[in-house]
């Protein structure tokens, strides 16, 4: 029995589930999408909240450029850049055996500054957040202070007071760590047993405590919670319920809508934007596609991508049970080399907030990621975690389904000629050569087999 009913009853009532049981990839497109005028309330969150975030990381440019030399070229700002990806997209082409109209571009949260991944939007976004709060209460800072007398002594010194906790698979302790010590902060990582070796590593070289468990990514979250619960100086970073963090991710958007328009790309009903946005917890790709529908109303369509190992959020969403069912309630182990998108049990705050703003849903075998790894490094000149690559494969499921997905989003072969597709790279840039090697390694074994 599982959560009250058979194995044959939920199979019955949710066919794709035998597909995601047998580790299968597997697609399903959203049929309770709604226009986002009618959807976008469902968030609580508006327009204007996303406008504040993004206002604070702009007070908080002056100090980033001061901690971090390398923000300085972008003024402060914490953002990557988007390149077009034709060579991959004509070898997918190929590899998939379909025609793959339109334009394929790469959005690099792979090379984002100070942590090298997509959580160091939201998860640095509130840490700044927090000393912000802090700093403002306690009258170490006025809003129209230069924000870089937190780099600082006596900054430091006041931030050394609190504690931040936070559980991790990887990447958001990674962005945590690295923000909250250098503000001060007494950081705590509560780290899953598939974080890499090397980002523990990292942390601990920043004066960071990781606590290391033989557990997956829901034990870290719970005993970080716990840390804090337990004391009032702690700051809990949840990932999967924090609002800052969504809001974080989503000021993404409105900087890619002046990327794209500098780089003459039109995004409307006749030339739609496909964004596929690799699915861990929910929270990075659920903010950033919150910011997109913001931006780009019914002409974005959001893809989420996640291992066949561990499709948390598809099975919430699928099932409309969101974070009270979980892959291991069928038997799925939740073990990929992918592990940034190693979850069980997905967001219920964000599978709930978006569950009309969502198109699709896919899932990747890990040896596709591997080979894909592999492909864009030769074909590309890019190297990214296995977990990045995610998000390639989209361009493909989306168009492979021209009887269902393509009649409820009002589309036609016209549009596939105008579209742009874009693959959002979460991670990669911090990996050690050695890792990576052995990464491209294993890709390259996998192409030459077939």
């Amino acid at each position: 029995m599982i959560l009250g009913r058979t194995r044959e009853s939920w199979y019955t009532h949710y066919p794709l589930i035998r597909h995601l049981v047998a580790l299968q990839p597997t697609t399903w497109f959203n049929p309770g999408v709604t226009p986002v005028a009618q959807a976008i309330g469902d968030v609580g969150l508006t327009a204007a909240d996303v406008a504040d975030a993004s206002a604070r990381l702009n007070r908080f440019a002056a100090y980033l450029q001061r901690a971090f030399p390398e923000t300085v070229a972008n003024n402060g700002i914490i953002e990557s850049d988007i390149v077009p990806i034709p060579h991959l997209q004509h070898v997918l082409s190929e590899r998939y055996d379909q025609p793959l109209p339109g334009a394929m571009w790469l959005k690099r949260d792979s090379h984002l500054p100070i942590s090298g991944s997509i959580k160091a939007r939201g998860g640095i976004y509130e840490v700044l957040k927090h000393a912000e709060d802090l700093a403002l209460a306690a009258e170490l800072l006025t809003l129209d202070d230069d924000y870089a007398l937190l780099d600082s002594d006596k900054a430091r010194a006041f931030f050394g007071q609190y504690k931040i906790a936070v559980g991790s698979t990887g990447n958001l302790g990674m962005s945590i760590g690295i923000m909250g010590a250098a503000l001060g902060f007494q950081v705590t990582v509560h780290m899953s047993a598939d974080a890499r070796q090397w980002k523990k590593d990292t942390l601990r070289c920043h004066g960071v405590e990781v606590i290391e468990y033989a557990s997956d990514y829901s034990v870290a979250v719970a005993q970080g919670r716990q840390q804090a619960e337990a004391d009032p100086t702690c700051h809990f970073v949840d990932d999967e319920n924090s609002v800052n963090l969504f809001l974080g991710y989503s000021v993404a958007a409105e900087r890619l809508k002046t990327q794209l328009a500098t780089a003459n790309i039109t995004v409307d009903a006749q030339h739609p934007l496909f964004v596929y946005l690799p699915c861990g917890v929910g929270g990075a790709p659920g903010g950033v596609a919150f910011g997109l529908k913001l931006a780009f109303g019914d002409a974005v369509h959001c893809i989420f991508a996640e291992p066949t190992h561990s499709p948390c959020m598809l099975l919430g969403v699928y099932t409309g049970l969101h974070d009270e069912v979980s892959v291991q309630d069928f038997g799925i182990d939740n073990v990929t080399a992918a592990d940034g998108l190693a979850v069980g049990r997905a967001s219920g705050f964000v599978g709930k907030a978006m569950q009309r703003l969502l198109d699709g849903f896919y899932t990747v075998s890990d040896d596709e990621m591997y080979s894909l790894l592999a492909l864009m490094e030769r074909h590309e000149g890019l190297r990214l975690e296995p977990s990045a690559l995610a998000g390639v494969p989209g361009i493909a499921r989306v168009l492979a389904d021209q009887q269902g997905y393509w009649q409820r989003a009002g589309l036609n072969l016209q549009n596939w000629a105008q579209a742009t597709h874009l693959v959002w790279a979460t991670g990669g840039s911090m990996v050690p050569g050695e890792e990576m090697d052995a990464y491209l390694a294993k890709g390259r074994e996998l192409l030459s087999k077939g």
